[in-house]
């Protein structure tokens, strides 16, 4: 039978205040000297009571299964002074054990109800005022307090990009979402210190500031000496610290809150006032083991769980109070008793309000609702062609995809002043492949930069200015480079719609130069074939586009997405497409495009059809259309077939009903997939075309192989190729298992 560490924590501290048995603090720091008021030492002791007992409260309801989540605060409840020496439109991003903090930080706001927030978060219900019991998380709008897990660190890259984003908002003039001398806050835990998202985090910021970049972030690693069973390496955070450059180093012992408000005092002025990252290490205890389902015993020796117990921050605060005779130990038990018995009434209600029961409810903040369509700023042609300098004579001649896309990136920028570009060598360079040449001088340093090569900073720096009222527009350099820092996607800019019931988004378009066919590179870095790690993240926009044309329009779309519907997009461009310029021979142009006129968009979705036969359907994408489209050629000049060709443009959202609609009158379907045969959008496809066409047509489809990309000539064995494209569907022609098709107007099935 295992101990209840909770009801002791609980015994012990009414038995040690009774007795006047009380810790003593490492640091002497008189009321004075702390430049606390006796009345702010009781509002914060007060904040670590209601924090103590929303974690007791916790693990009642949990063994009642009225709630859900045992991780709680005690022994981080020091914390409190980060609540309070802060103001509330300074964003913080906290981790899990920080009640105390979220508590002291609501009451600068009058009206607040932190505790039965919590509560209403910790039983899951659909009252719960940030993410509607979705999950518990630290999170309100009002208190400009993101939502996030913040399991491994991974909201410190965005917290640094936040922070990046305030001068650079104030020098633009954009209508940013906090003040402009506001800092940041950050806190994590000493296990997290040492993760590579932490790591990053640390790394970016001290080399911004190293260049005198203005980063004004307050670290805050809460170091209780394990993490989960791990002991942390006494002094190591301290040393690691001390390291660092351009990041100031402070200490406090978050037992003490004297102590620790005189530091918190002292770095948030100091980073208020010279715009500089501050790391400050605060020490404390874990109580009650990890979480409720945590044994602590089977790890931890029982002298050591109990030194941490007999240190309880609590118990600190009560001897601080008691001593310097602000209240009596009568005070100090009534006013923990009055706390308890608040919490309990209040979460007796809690576990009585609704919660989801439909999967349409959970699912609803997937994705943000839409907001009021944004006239962009207007544009005179004597203003563009001066932008444009010398590329506007060449507007009225058809340009490859890569042109197309920097004067569309040009056009976005000139009527949307939010609109910023970053990632590793986009600005003089104009990235590798020149793409963004020219946008570095037409809109300057502050609009156009590089970043450190470093894909978790770059997206952090998006997700961070996301939230200060810009739209992002990262590029990173290859495909196989997201993998780095996949998690920023994935866990952190994909979820926060959701864990925020749509009140927090990320707008952001993520430019990223990718897929197979460059002759010559070997893989996966430059030359990589999977999209796979974007495709089941829900709510994400996935575009790739085939040619220069749609590239533009779609880009419109998409950032007309995350403008609107705050929508995070991926924006894939096909490398081996960026300079093509001709289709079926040398010097036809044929892959050549008109610069669409800048109202011009294509909305995520929207699919594009070439040809009408119905001998065979082709449904493919980037390059695999351009080689569908040679293909057709071959099989209608010299096999006399009529297919169509369809264009997905959008790989996220797919219409799979409109998708089959569109084909349902032809014989025959091949879905070319220029990504590996495994995982890949075609097993989607084919699915799909299962489950939505009445009738099934014979289907078939070609892939690449589940390899990765040689070096050389090699790669085209591997790859769809037009002949390959072309015997596939002679394949399909000679099969006689048909079945009879009815007619459909393609017209009214697809565009």
């Amino acid at each position: 039978m295992s101990i209840n560490r909770a009801e002791i924590v609980d015994k012990n501290f009414s038995k040690a205040v009774t007795n006047g048995v009380l810790p003593q603090a490492q640091r002497q720091v008189t009321l004075s000297e702390s430049g606390l008021r006796a009345d702010e030492l009781v509002d914060l002791f007060e904040s670590q009571i209601v924090s103590r007992h929303l974690d007791f409260t916790a693990r009642l309801l949990k063994a009642r299964n009225e709630s859900y989540y045992t991780i709680g605060s005690s022994g981080h409840e020091g914390n409190a002074v980060f609540g309070k020496a802060f103001r509330h439109n300074d964003m913080a991003f906290l981790h899990y054990r920080s009640g105390a903090l979220f508590i002291q930080r609501s009451k600068h706001l009058a009206g607040s109800t932190p505790a039965y927030d919590m509560l209403l978060s910790l039983c899951a219900s659909s009252e719960d005022p940030i993410s509607q019991g979705r999950h518990k998380v630290f999170g309100s709008v009002p208190l400009f307090v993101p939502p996030q897990t913040s399991t491994i660190a991974s909201h410190l890259p965005k917290a640094v990009g936040m922070a990046l984003s305030i001068r650079r908002a104030r020098d633009l003039g954009i209508k940013a979402k906090v003040p402009h001398d506001s800092v940041v806050v950050c806190n994590f835990g000493d296990a997290s210190h040492n993760h590579a998202s932490a790591q990053t985090a640390f790394n970016a910021a001290g080399w911004a500031a190293f260049q005198n970049v203005p980063v004004p972030i307050v670290f805050i690693c809460e170091d209780n000496g394990i993490g989960i069973s791990v002991p942390t390496p006494r002094g190591w955070v301290e040393n690691a610290s001390l390291a660092r450059a351009s990041v100031k180093y402070m200490q406090c012992d978050g037992k003490n809150l004297l102590d620790s408000w005189r530091v918190a005092h002292e770095a948030e002025r100091y980073t208020r006032q010279t715009r500089r990252p501050v790391f400050i290490h605060m020490t404390t205890v874990r109580l009650l083991g990890h979480a409720g389902s945590d044994i602590e015993s089977l790890y931890n020796a029982m002298s050591l769980i109990e030194a941490a117990e007999a240190d309880d921050p609590l118990l600190h605060s009560a001897r601080l109070v008691i001593e310097n005779g602000i209240l009596s130990k009568e005070e100090v038990l009534n006013l923990y008793e009055a706390t308890r018995q608040r919490i309990n009434r209040a979460a007796e209600h809690a576990i009585s309000r609704p919660r989801f029961t439909t999967s349409a409810d959970v699912m609803k903040s997937v994705v943000a609702p839409k907001t009021k369509r944004r006239e962009i700023e207007p544009t005179t042609d004597s203003e563009r062609e001066r932008v444009f300098g010398s590329d506007w004579r060449y507007f009225e001649k058809p340009q490859h995809m890569a042109k197309l896309i920097n004067w569309a990136l040009a056009d976005l920028m000139l009527t949307r002043k939010n609109v910023i570009l970053f990632g590793e060598d986009i600005a003089g360079k104009g990235g590798v492949y020149n793409v963004t040449t020219g946008l570095l001088h037409k809109f300057s340093a502050r609009r156009v930069f590089n970043t450190l090569l470093d894909e978790t900073s770059i997206l952090g720096m998006a997700i961070g200015a996301a939230h200060n009222g810009f739209i992002p527009i990262p590029e990173i350099q290859f495909l196989a480079y997201v993998h780095n820092a996949e998690d920023q996607l994935r866990g952190e800019a994909a979820t926060l719609s959701f864990f925020s019931s749509g009140q927090y988004t990320n707008p952001m378009v993520i430019r990223i130069a990718g897929l197979a066919y460059q002759k010559g590179f070997g893989g996966h870095f430059h030359n990589d074939n999977s999209l796979a790690v974007f495709r089941d993240i829900p709510g994400i926009v996935i575009a790739c586009p085939s040619n220069g044309s749609d590239a533009a329009r779609m880009l419109r779309g998409c950032v007309r997405a995350a403008d609107e519907e705050g929508r995070v997009v991926v924006f894939i461009e096909p490398i081996a497409l960026y300079m093509t310029k001709d289709l079926h021979d040398t010097g036809d142009n044929g892959w050549c495009f008109d610069y669409p006129n800048p109202k011009d968009e294509i909305a995520p979705g929207e699919f594009a059809v070439f040809g009408d036969g119905t001998d065979l359907a082709v449904i493919t994408y980037g390059n695999g259309y351009y080689l569908s489209r040679q293909a057709e050629k071959v099989l209608k000049d010299q096999h006399g077939m009529n297919i169509r060709v369809i264009d997905l443009r959008w790989l996220a959202p797919i219409d799979y009903q409109r998708i089959a609609d569109t084909v349902k009158d032809c014989r025959r379907i091949l879905v070319v997939d220029e990504c590996r045969k495994t995982g890949s959008l075609s097993e989607a496809l084919v699915t799909a075309l299962v489950e939505h066409l009445e009738i099934l047509p014979k289907i078939a489809r070609v892939t690449a192989e589940d390899c990765y990309i040689p070096l050389g000539k090699a790669y085209d064995v591997l790859l769809p190729s037009r002949d390959k494209i072309v015997e596939a569907a002679l394949a399909l022609c000679q099969s006689k298992k048909l079945p009879a098709v009815p007619a459909v107007d393609i017209k009214k099935t697809g565009k």
